[in-house]
């Protein structure tokens, strides 16, 4: 494995944040994931992306996509699309990550841009009344 993007700049932000929010995932009036245990990463000069643990996503609904890619900060990400629905990959993961990210190994991903994604409240919820 080659070294990670922050032996060079060992300042990058890649904030791993556990969230208790009831966080959702649909296709086509389909659910994909739905957990309270999602992590919420934030990157810098990224957006925000949900990781999902796979146990709270249908993973028997996918099929691995031979396509991989490398993020210096993360590793070398893995591809899964719906099994139906050609060759629009959906979602990703990290399986290997590096040390700095551990916490995302086998979490799973998906584009924001593609699928319904929606963040509920917390359990318990947290208010103000």
């Amino acid at each position: 494995m080659e070294d990670s993007g922050f032996v060079a700049r060992p300042d990058y932000r890649v904030d791993i944040l556990a969230r208790r929010n009831r966080v959702t995932v649909s296709f086509d009036g389909e659910v994909l994931a739905d957990s309270v245990r999602a992590l919420l990463v934030d990157e810098q000069d990224h957006g925000l992306v949900f990781y999902f643990p796979p146990d709270d996503v249908r993973l028997e609904r996918f099929v691995a996509d031979d396509r991989t890619s490398r993020c210096p900060y993360k590793g070398t990400a893995t591809y899964r699309r719906l099994g139906h629905s050609g060759t629009d990959v959906l979602a990703w993961s990290y399986n290997d990550p590096y040390p700095e990210v551990i916490r995302l190994a086998g979490f799973v991903a998906f584009y924001q841009d593609v699928v319904d994604l929606r963040v509920g409240v917390a359990d318990p919820p947290v208010s103000g009344r």
